[in-house]
């Protein structure tokens, strides 16, 4: 990553929902919109029937709630909609009341376990040492740096203020130019990802005129940082293009170096180890392709490395003219190759694939190159010689269960590695680690202001049969005193997955859950297939015609919990966000009565309707992973089959939390609206079933680490009302 920052960019096809991270919010934002009625509602709503029905490879499906997509999307100003997504949360509102105090009290507990005036480790790049502070109270980020030769810190940028009156705030990406005068940046300002990147003059404090609108992307410094490469999101959301500014030109004289056709891809750019090249990625959920051309001649000749083959994923980088690259055409845990510039074509094994090590990124600097990879689910970071393939060292920890990588390196010649390092208990460390010692430096641990002692806690990772007798690998987190809490053996607990796109569920830590665990909660994330937990196999088997493998892996996992005495029937509770939302909605369908209470955070849950509009902003995209029900009619009928909005029937569900955004790109407001809106029709039973539709926000719920934690103290409460443990 070239920037003195982590900063993120935006080109997965899903974001993931931390389980019960910080995800965080303000104590007064108790209210979701100035126009919900200030009378508590009595009733639930009741959606309004409207006819609507579609045929597809000779099957009809009635869609009675289709009018709740808003037929000027994205703009959503059709009254019926609003007033329905405003009583839904009226209602919400009405159901929580009476559990106010205790939201109230979990938030403070929450927000008593973040250290407010806190810092990242500064970070040399240049001659410039980096890093970013929350002050106290304060929702957002400064970001500063100073000389590493010594002197004052100097203020970047102040997120605060940038914030200042927007009920919603984003900052994207974030880059200082080479020379250091220069500084990019990105902000998003409704939550629905379409950033706006501004430019600063770090020696004047000036902003420039330059203003790039509607961008989704990192910002890559060229050509002597005159010039910024980006991408453009079109009216689909997508971005298939790599665009460069000029500094000092407005943004409609943008010249376009390159362009995907197939709207299935996506596109990405990034520099090469050495400054020297920018790479310009193309590819789907499984096929790439990559394209190189000089740093600093960036409209120049493009070199094509390898033309796209299906079912071939592959991303490069370059040392002194040699390219290496990180592939699976020969293996699906994937192998390390180079090339020669003159053949990018022909690639030579440097580390074969294996079936015992996934490995997931290769990084290069200087004088070694850093292997990452997972061995039996867990994280490795090996380091390798360039001169001796034979020679390499591992960074060993003293844990059985943890996770691990390469922070934040952003200098080619690299001494000292910065490492990230946590567990389920013990609280996220940074670390330096020498390459030439081997020696680890702890440079810092998360602060815990009201206390937290790791000795009363205890993970472990246990092997849980699923129905076709694949061993499902679980992390569970627990007091060691639990037996003596809430009625002893077999008490609550709380099971996270999300088990899409190849994303592995890390068994990490999180200061939010120690609120359910402290109140002897187990807390367990299950790491099923569909993620790459145990691979790229491991993946592979909960896609298109495997996904239900996700969802039993899921239910057995429950299972299993209850027969080893971790908990027992009907004292599971389960949550999971956007494809992890998807997973909520199958479970319940399939086994409703094993669950205690489900959180479902911006489901994908009308998966069989967004597949079959090519409109949307994701659908083209998602074909590789879920499958295309338009030409396909044994996808159609697949997923049909699961898809948790049509198979909701007449049977009694477990008490339900669901929320929306209504600027979400990713997964679409009406998807949870038109599920709960079925669900509160069809369903047997009188359990809690509540919508908070979050009107100023989008994927990820409100901006600011206090008004994003305020919800995750909600979700809590609901946990706890839930499970009789509110204690009102």
């Amino acid at each position: 990553m070239k920037s003195p920052f982590a900063h993120f960019t935006l080109i997965a096809a899903c974001l993931v929902l931390a389980p019960m991270a910080a995800r965080a919010a303000d104590s007064d934002a108790d209210s979701e919109s100035e126009s919900v009625s200030k009378a508590a509602p009595k009733s639930p709503p009741v959606a309004e029937k409207r006819e609507h029905s579609v045929t597809h490879h000779g099957i009809t499906l009635t869609d009675p709630y289709a009018w709740l997509r808003d037929q000027s999307y994205p703009t959503v100003d059709d009254k019926d909609v609003l007033d329905y997504l405003n009583a839904e949360n009226a209602w919400f509102e009405a159901r929580m009341a009476p559990h106010k105090a205790l939201t109230e009290d979990l938030f403070k507990e929450m927000r008593a376990r973040i250290k407010e005036d806190d810092s990242t480790v500064p970070q040399k790049d240049g001659d410039w040492l980096y890093w970013s502070e929350f002050e106290e109270g304060a929702q957002y980020r400064k970001w500063y740096r100073k000389p590493a030769s010594g002197g004052d810190p100097v203020l970047l940028l102040d997120e605060n203020a940038m914030a200042e009156g927007l009920e919603y705030f984003r900052l994207g990406a974030l880059s200082v130019s080479k020379s250091g005068r220069y500084l990019a940046y990105s902000t998003d300002t409704n939550g629905s990802e379409r950033f706006t990147a501004r430019i600063k003059d770090l020696e004047t404090g000036d902003l420039l005129a330059d203003e790039i609108p509607e961008t989704l992307s990192g910002l890559i410094w060229l050509a002597g940082d005159s010039m910024i490469a980006y991408g453009k999101v079109d009216d689909q959301w997508r971005v298939n293009n790599v665009r460069l500014h000029t500094i000092g030109t407005p943004a409609a004289e943008d010249v376009e170096v390159f362009k995907e056709e197939d709207v299935t891809f996506r596109v990405g750019a990034g520099l090469s180890a050495q400054d020297d090249w920018l790479i310009i990625s193309t590819g789907d959920n499984e096929t790439s392709e990559v394209r190189l051309v000089r740093a600093d001649d960036p409209t120049g000749e493009q070199i094509l490395v390898k033309p796209r083959r299906k079912g071939v994923e592959y991303d490069v980088d370059l040392r002194d003219g040699v390219i290496y690259v990180h592939t699976n055409d020969n293996h699906v845990n994937f192998r390390l190759a180079t090339a020669s510039l003159d053949n990018p074509g022909e690639w030579a094994t440097v580390i074969g694939g294996a079936d015992d090590f996934y490995l997931t990124g290769v990084s290069l600097f200087k004088d070694f190159y850093v292997v990452e990879g997972r061995e039996e689910g867990l994280d490795q970071i090996e380091i390798r010689s360039y001169d001796n393939p034979e020679r390499s060292t591992y960074i060993t920890f003293p844990e059985a269960s943890y996770v691990t990588g390469l922070s934040n390196n952003p200098e080619y010649d690299m001494r000292k590695l910065r490492l990230s390092y946590e567990s389920m208990v013990t609280p996220n460390s940074v670390y330096d680690y020498d390459v030439g010692s081997g020696k680890l430096e702890l440079l810092k641990q998360q602060e815990i202001p009201s206390g937290y002692d790791a000795s009363l806690y205890t993970t472990e990772r246990v092997m849980i049969d699923a129905r076709d007798g694949t061993k499902v690998p679980v992390s569970v987190f627990y007091r060691k005193d639990r037996d003596q809490m809430n009625g002893g053996p077999g008490g609550p607990l709380h099971l996270y997955a999300y088990g899409a796109y190849g994303y592995a569920i890390p068994p990490g830590f999180s200061t939010t859950r120690l609120s359910l665990v402290d109140r002897g909660f187990a807390y367990a994330i299950a790491h099923i297939r569909g993620g790459d937990d145990l691979g790229r196999r491991w993946y592979l088997q909960g896609k298109a015609f495997e996904r239900r493998n996700t969802f039993n892996d899921f239910v057995d996992s429950a299972r299993g919990l209850i027969k080893l005495g971790y908990t027992s029937q009907g004292k599971v509770t389960a949550s999971g966000g956007s494809a992890g939302g998807e997973l909520m909605g199958a479970v319940i369908n399939q086994a409703p009565d094993l669950w205690g209470a489900i959180v479902a955070h911006v489901p994908f849950v009308d998966v069989i309707n967004t597949m079959l509009d090519d409109t949307l902003p994701l659908t083209p995209g998602e074909w590789q992973e879920w499958g295309n029900p338009i030409t396909d009619k044994e996808a159609f009928a697949y997923m049909l089959s699961y898809s948790p909005y049509d198979q909701v029937v007449a049977k009694d569900y477990p008490p339900m939390l669901v929320t929306a955004g209504l600027n979400d790109p990713r997964v679409t407001y009406w998807e949870p609206a038109k599920w709960v809106a079925k669900l509160r029709d069809v369903k047997t039973d009188s359990n809690e079933l509540l919508l908070k539709t979050n009107m100023g926000a989008g994927h990820g719920g409100k901006s600011g680490r206090w008004n994003s934690l305020h919800e995750t103290a909600e979700e809590v409460a609901f946990i706890l009302w839930q499970m009789g443990l509110a204690g009102e």
